[in-house]
């Protein structure tokens, strides 16, 4: 029996509903998850499943695999909802759970206090009932601790287009049962299952709003005009709350440091079609121009920073024209991260070692007394004819030790000012690639 406390049975169920798998058996993809020998499949023999916390996108059968294993462990689903679950009513099922064997399922558990994981936990780790929790956020880091150090986590991942396809196959054979033929050509179908992205809910409403209200009789026919009216206004799954707003940013600029300008407008896309702040995609353009670019290409800064005063100006959706030129330029611009790891390297000695003393020739001596004190002997480079002459600026550091440079085979400014230092010093510059 599946019983949820917080709604009532409704009078006419989706098709997404209807189709849920009623055995782990009849679940389409997550083979891992539900594979014969899993941990999923070993715990429901065992008679002893615990904790788990279900993870990922929406719509790829974290309740339907829920209510599964509820039915093969012969226990009573029990659903709670985490935005309107209290105290009370987790203990009233622990109340119930001594009574009668219980499998406690809360969407969303991401969403539960701390205070109500503690009861949650108590529960099931006294053995009077299973958990399971589904959140389609990072449970690492919007679960409280405890519940996650008591739970097994187990990732789930979006469909297949393969996948989506056999979903739609068995949405067509219930309409064919109930005496509807839904004619949807090959194209369409791997149409309806690469839109949805992995969401099998979403690839169900999508046909049964098709398949519903259109033609007459007893057979429709989707057609391209339906088909584009389905996804006229459809959004394209981004949280930017949570891990898709993380992942597709990660993409974005891991894009940009491996020099593909394609997969770089891609990922911007995205970003921009999910709503993201056109400031806080330039300032993440801004940060790579020198993290990933620097000294191989000076004025990739400045067209960062340009964009984003000008986003500032502009907005959406001209502002999408300007975000794209700034993202190119670093995506096509000659790499070097040796700005990005010299401070790193320097901020991690700062922080770790004795604070070396400044040489006396090189502190301040704008004030009376400073030559009394010592604080005298710094030459200035400006006074040699070559603008640089030998002198220590900071005594027992190796050259190197920070910056290494990243310059490569071509005529980058990094290239140039390193052949410069060398016929200048005579001494070679550190480099990371030799």
């Amino acid at each position: 029996m599946v019983k949820d406390l917080f709604a009532a049975e409704p009078a006419s169920r989706p098709l997404a509903h209807l189709l849920r798998p009623q055995s782990l058996d009849e679940v389409i993809g997550q083979e891992k998850a539900v594979a014969p020998g899993g941990i999923l499949r070993r715990r429901i023999a065992a008679q002893q499943l615990g904790s788990i916390i279900l993870f990922g996108p929406p719509g790829i059968g974290k309740t339907s695999i829920a209510e599964a294993v509820g039915r093969e462990l012969g226990k009573e689903f029990r659903q709670l909802h985490a935005t309107r679950a209290g105290v009370k009513d987790i203990r009233a099922l622990a109340d119930e759970a001594a009574r009668t064997p219980l499998l406690i399922f809360v969407d969303e558990v991401h969403r539960f206090s701390a205070t109500q994981a503690d009861d949650l936990l108590a529960i099931s780790e006294n053995g009077t009932a299973d958990f399971i929790g589904a959140t389609t956020q990072n449970p690492y880091t919007s679960l409280p601790k405890a519940l996650i150090s008591r739970s097994t986590v187990v990732k789930l991942e979006p469909l297949s287009i393969e996948d989506m396809e056999k979903v739609l196959d068995r949405g067509l054979a219930h309409f064919a049962k109930a005496g509807l033929e839904v004619a949807l050509s090959p194209a369409h179908k791997r149409t309806i299952a690469g839109r949805s992205g992995g969401d099998a809910r979403a690839a169900l409403t999508v046909l049964e709003s098709l398949a519903i209200g259109h033609g007459s009789g007893n057979r429709v026919e989707i057609t391209d005009d339906m088909l584009a009216d389905a996804y006229e206004a459809a959004p394209v799954n981004h949280d930017r709350g949570g891990d898709q707003h993380y992942d597709i940013i990660s993409a974005f600029v891991k894009s940009m440091r491996g020099s593909d300008p394609d997969a770089t407008l891609y990922w911007l896309g995205r970003l921009i079609h999910g709503g993201e702040d056109p400031r806080y995609i330039a300032r993440r353009i801004m940060v790579h121009a020198s993290e990933d670019v620097g000294l191989a290409d000076n004025t990739a800064l400045q067209t960062a920073v340009a964009a984003a005063q000008a986003v500032e100006m502009i907005g959406y959706p001209e502002a999408r024209i300007i975000l794209a030129h700034a993202a190119l330029h670093v995506a096509r611009a000659p790499k070097s991260n040796s700005a990005c790891r010299g401070i790193n390297l320097a901020m991690q000695a700062v922080t770790s070692e004795p604070p070396a003393q400044v040489p006396l020739h090189l502190r301040d001596t704008h004030y009376a007394g400073a030559k009394k004190l010592g604080h005298e002997g710094y030459r200035s480079p400006h006074g040699d004819p070559r603008g640089w002459l030998e002198q220590a600026y900071a005594p027992g550091l190796e050259r190197g030790r920070f910056y290494q440079s990243d310059a490569r085979s071509a005529a980058t400014f990094e290239k140039r000012a390193d052949e410069f230092a060398q016929g200048l010093t005579g001494k070679p510059v550190a480099r990371t690639f030799e």
